[in-house]
């Protein structure tokens, strides 16, 4: 006996499997694999064949489902959008994953436009449109905030470690130059960093204060920064995006190597305007290494 077998069942409305698969233009299997995800239940199981039935108002879930399904939707978004009390919610939450989807492949697109010109010998080219300076900083005392995180993280962290240290800078003579955050090791999907965020203080004693009472929370320190010499690229704000910023630190470091200028210290990203102010065309970012 199959699962489209008549049986005694307590409401004649019920469809076989077989018939609401047909229905709902599914399979079987698909519809056992909802069951089985806990994103379409049958409306009754008989308890001595197993077999399943379903109502025909579930058809409509069982479609949404199927296509949601398609956009590669995770199942926990696809309980959230069938379970929305109403259908403008299930549409807002359709939207945000959506969003997140474009995000994701603009994102996607611009790394391969930028493997594809390294790829193709163009490496150089994509240098040229980067013009690379030097400056001299003086010594600095600076408050840091050290923390091993990935890249996906990495946008968040940076605005929330700077917007700590910024308002921490009030107790120690308030800032005094351009806030920074230094990579001492390779931040990807992959390596963790670790990365540190710094904010340049006037006063050293009451930054070694402020330390001592939140250096545990936060990991956080104070050093005092030698004088150095910055290799440097002015980007924008659209080009701190991966994989943009990667060029711009690639372009640095070709000019280096021509100049015969080695790294005397870790990479590091100055940002010295007001980020939530700043367009994407804008200048927002300085990419620079420590040379001498």
């Amino acid at each position: 006996m199959t699962e489209d077998a008549v049986v005694d069942v307590p409401d004649r409305d019920l469809l076989t499997i077989g018939a609401f698969a047909a229905r709902a233009r599914l399979s079987a299997k698909a519809l056992r694999l909802y069951d089985r995800l806990g994103l379409l239940s049958p409306a009754f199981v008989d308890e001595a064949t197993g077999y399943r039935y379903y109502r025909a108002a579930q058809v409509e879930r069982a479609r949404l489902v199927a296509m949601l399904r398609q956009l590669d939707m995770p199942l926990a978004r696809i309980a959230e959008v069938v379970e929305a009390d109403d259908g403008p919610g299930a549409a807002e939450l359709l939207g945000a994953y959506w969003a997140d989807v474009e995000a994701r492949v603009a994102g996607q697109r611009t790394l391969a436009e930028y493997l594809r010109g390294r790829l193709s010998g163009r490496s150089s080219e994509m240098y040229r449109k980067f013009a690379i300076e030097t400056v001299d900083v003086p010594e600095q005392v600076v408050i840091t905030e050290k923390r091993h995180t990935l890249a996906d993280e990495l946008p968040a962290w940076i605005g929330a470690a700077l917007g700590r240290l910024e308002e921490a800078a009030r107790e120690c003579g308030g800032v005094t130059g351009v806030p920074y955050v230094a990579y001492h090791a390779e931040v990807s999907m992959e390596s963790d960093g670790p990365a540190e965020a710094c904010v340049p203080v006037a006063d050293e004693a009451a930054a070694r204060a402020w330390a001592e009472r939140h250096g545990r929370v936060w990991a956080t320190s104070v050093r005092v920064e030698p004088a150095r010499r910055l290799a440097y690229t002015r980007i924008t704000k659209a080009q701190v995006a991966h994989p943009q910023i990667m060029a711009a630190f690639e372009a640095v470091e070709e000019w280096m190597a021509g100049e015969g200028l080695t790294a005397t210290g870790p990479c590091r990203e100055l940002y010295f305007a007001d980020w939530a102010a700043t367009g994407p065309e804008d200048p927002a970012c300085d990419v620079a290494f420590p040379v001498g």
